[in-house]
């Protein structure tokens, strides 16, 4: 389903993109540090993953190139083994992996893949935010560690069917949990490196995919005949989209196409997720913002709820707050004069002074 163009017809285009200029730029930078056989790409890898290993000198790079995503799947799975089995270093450009979400496979393309000459496997992401005096966006970081924990878990599952091959076969690799990222120095187009520990988001990532629905579960709770082809009339589309349960939140706007067609209707119903997760953990059974409201009143909610209490406190200070300061007297406005001061003669008023008084004699 391509979410980008259902929510385009559901009148709630996604505003996801990156500016030309931005494009242009990440890719001629990812050129420059991939440039020579990924020479400077396996000198930061062997500087900041591995420095105890042998210098990476004419690493391998193996062809990738298959068709289709499952084609090339297969094709990285066989050039991991094959490396594996050389040893030493060898460089993966844009692999392909398969991960299971939910049920249904997910294709994913890092960066790049390196395999150390001890077989182990490490996840590299380039990105074109600057580096500056060894330190990046914590945010930016952040997200790429995320991403990266995925490609983790991806060359996991590789790594697990390797092992279990028959003999003969390699035994199960080790994927390596530090990262290396690759960002701008210091402004320019001159690559600086940075090894990243994911082990963090790789738990969570792992927990939250282990919890998630199956599409199976998913689709057999809809009703018969759904579709979701962007070329249907939007009240059809629109009852087809409310039929999957979702519950919007504000960082749905940086991972979700349709992120802004679920703020709409969660404006229209008035739930307080819109406000934010957090808020929304606050606020225990309390779901919408009328209920939020009544409870603060008193004209409903469990008082022993903390969050029912808490929110009659609130609003018992508010008027408080509210009586105190129309009852308060205004301040009387009092108008301050300078004091006056003297200015001392000047010379040409001490000439004047003379003249007046020989005038009058």
């Amino acid at each position: 389903m391509d979410k980008a163009r259902l929510a385009t017809a559901l009148g709630a285009p996604s505003g996801f993109g990156q500016s030309q200029f931005a494009l242009t730029r990440g890719n001629a930078f990812e050129a420059r540090v991939k440039a020579d056989g990924g020479a400077e790409l396996l000198r930061l890898a062997h500087a900041r993953l591995d420095p105890g290993a042998e210098p990476p000198a004419g690493a391998a790079v193996p062809d990738l190139s298959a068709h289709g995503p499952q084609g090339r799947t297969a094709r990285t799975a066989l050039a991991l083994r094959e490396a594996v089995r050389a040893g030493g270093w060898t460089l993966l450009d844009h692999p392909m992996l398969a991960l299971d979400v939910a049920g249904s496979l997910a294709f994913l393309e890092p960066d790049a893949v390196v395999v150390h000459p001890d077989g182990s496997w490490s996840v590299v992401e380039i990105k074109s935010f600057p580096m500056v005096d060894g330190s990046a966006d914590p945010a930016k970081v952040g997200a790429a560690a995320r991403q990266a924990a995925v490609y983790v878990l991806a060359l996991e599952e590789v790594a697990a069917r390797l092992g279990s091959e028959p003999e003969g076969s390699v035994p199960a690799p080790r994927v390596r949990h530090r990262v290396l990222l690759v960002c701008p120095k210091d402004f320019s187009n001159l690559p600086a490196g940075s090894a990243v520990d994911v082990r963090k988001q790789r738990a969570v990532t792992a927990r939250q995919l282990a919890r998630l629905t199956r599409i199976e579960e998913l689709t057999d709770a809809l009703p018969e005949g759904t579709c979701f082809a962007p070329d249907r009339p939007a009240e059809e589309l629109t009852a087809a989209v409310e039929a999957v349960p979702a519950t919007y939140a504000p960082e749905c706007l940086s991972a979700c196409e349709l992120a802004f067609h679920c703020r709409d209707r969660a404006r229209a119903a008035g739930a307080v997720t819109r406000l934010g997760r957090p808020l929304r953990a606050e606020l225990g059974g309390l779901a919408t913002v009328g209920e939020v409201l009544a409870a603060a009143r008193g004209e409903s909610g469990d008082p022993d709820d903390p969050a029912v209490a808490a929110l009659r406190r609130a609003a018992a200070l508010r008027e408080e707050a509210l009586r105190t300061a129309g009852t308060a007297t205004p301040p009387t406005a009092t108008r301050v004069t300078a004091p006056r001061t003297e200015t001392p003669p000047t010379a040409k008023d001490a000439s004047a002074t003379a003249r007046e008084a020989t005038a009058c004699h």
